[in-house]
């Protein structure tokens, strides 16, 4: 299992505050509530940000 480096998580962390901060006019989807979720990605071999829209 490869080692979460600082680096990743620091890029990882503003990539997920980024997606977070825009507009609701400039997100891919409209209304809902977003839930956003750090899971461990193997074949990238560290943590990605996965968001979902529920009504």
């Amino acid at each position: 299992m490869a080692k979460m480096t600082r680096r990743g998580f620091l890029a990882t962390a503003a990539a997920a505050t980024t997606v977070r901060a825009l507009p609701t006019t400039l997100a891919r989807t409209g209304g809902g509530r977003r839930i956003l979720t750090l899971v461990y990605d193997k074949g990238l071999g560290m943590m990605r940000a996965v968001e979902k829209v529920v009504p």
